[in-house]
């Protein structure tokens, strides 16, 4: 009987497995429901046990411990793969696993604030009053430290975003009220340009998506109900008045950042002026309705006003509109549609040039923009971008 199950089976470890499922060894059926994998070892002992005779021709000790050998270096091959499979797995998903904890901390760090400056606005009686607003406006505005510190715990900074750092998407609603108080100083030209890039890069982006989807209707040789009302939206945001879409095409573009980061420095005394703290107007637009703030030395014969706002954003979005709208700024528009043409990049240094009617100054005007563009460097935020978050995580404080 032995020779005969001896021949059926190739190996010695198969021989026990038909002994102890011939004799319906309990243990060693458990064992393999579990998918438990049992040493030759293993196997006799349990043979043994339930008093079942071991084969006549068994395998020496030498063979045996050839075969465990065997069996643990294939489990341990697979482990290693296994190993090696998840090292590779990690390598591969840890950029975007750091982007989600930046994200997480850049969400505590705003929600910090925001409770912060909640808990502020409750007490507001006790707040001093350069981190307060007008008694109309119950917004309230960072001080200029607190925002530096809010900045720096998020690691915002523009010696980053120079070297290809994504820029956070973070919204100051108000400028800091003492911004005056750094002086004349980098601190506080850095500080100013660290509040508004955000806001103007947030517009831009909006633009380029309209701007994209705009050619995908135009491509399309049938568009959809949604797609003309849209369409007809963009030409009343863009007044025009014919439907015009080459016109269209034109107006709809970004601006570039350093010529708007320039023009709202020269504007808003970097973030100091009058106009700026009180009606948050970045860009001294002027305005002939009621709803503005009259220039304390004004000419007696003019009845303009600068125009005010709610917010910062408002102010940023109100020029946005402005120069891609208005026929005093034509020019402009035809000379950012032939860079587009050229391929090259929408820059702020090749388009001051085109805004001389500005400023009642002309062409000193101009000068004076290519100055703050050169002398800060801000061309160096012409190919900045805003951090595209996978949270709502966009804050505005």
């Amino acid at each position: 009987m032995a020779k005969k199950i001896e021949k059926l089976f190739k190996s010695y470890r198969d021989q026990l497995l038909h002994l102890a499922k011939l004799y319906g060894v309990v243990e060693i059926k458990s064992y393999a429901r579990s998918a438990k994998r049992l040493t030759i070892s293993q196997l006799e002992l349990l043979l043994i046990k339930n008093k079942i005779k071991l084969p006549i021709n068994r395998s020496s000790d030498r063979a045996m411990a050839k075969q465990e050998l065997k069996e643990n270096s294939i489990r341990n091959i697979y482990l290693s793969l296994s190993i090696i499979f998840f090292i590779g797995c990690m390598i591969t998903v840890r950029p975007y696993i750091k982007s989600v904890v930046n994200e997480v901390k850049f969400t505590y760090v705003a929600e910090e604030y925001k409770l912060v400056k909640k808990t502020k606005k409750t007490e507001s009686k006790k707040v001093e009053k350069s981190e307060t607003f007008t008694k109309q406006d119950n917004s309230i505005s960072l001080n200029a430290q607190t925002t530096l510190n809010l900045f720096e715990d998020l690691g915002y900074d523009l010696k980053g975003v120079r070297a290809g750092q994504k820029v956070k998407p973070i919204y100051l609603t108000k400028l800091p009220k003492d911004l005056k108080t750094l002086g004349d100083t980098k601190t506080k030209r850095e500080l100013f340009i660290k509040i508004i890039l955000p806001l103007i890069l947030n517009e831009n982006k909006k633009i380029a998506q309209d701007r994209e989807k705009l050619f995908k209707i135009i491509n399309k040789n049938f568009n959809t109900v949604g797609e003309r009302v849209w369409l007809k939206r963009r030409f009343k945001e863009y007044k025009i008045e014919d439907q015009d879409l080459t016109k269209l095409k034109i107006r709809m573009d970004i601006i570039p950042v350093s010529l708007a980061i320039a023009q709202a420095a020269n504007e808003s005394g970097w973030g100091t002026s009058r106009f700026a703290l009180e009606g948050n107007a970045l860009f001294g637009q002027w305005t002939y309705s009621k709803k503005g703030i009259s220039p304390k030395k004004s000419d007696p014969n003019s009845t303009h006003k600068i125009l005010q706002f709610q917010i910062l954003k408002a102010s940023v979005r109100a020029y946005k509109n402005n120069l891609n709208t208005h026929k005093a700024y034509t020019e402009f528009r035809e000379a950012r549609a032939q860079l587009r043409q050229d391929k090259k990049i929408i820059n702020g240094l090749e388009l001051t040039k085109y805004l001389k009617n500005y400023a009642q100054i002309g062409e000193k005007y101009v000068v004076i923009l290519e100055d703050i563009i050169n002398r800060n460097s801000l061309t160096d935020f012409d190919r900045a971008n805003l951090l595209t978050t996978k949270m709502r995580n966009d804050v505005a404080l």
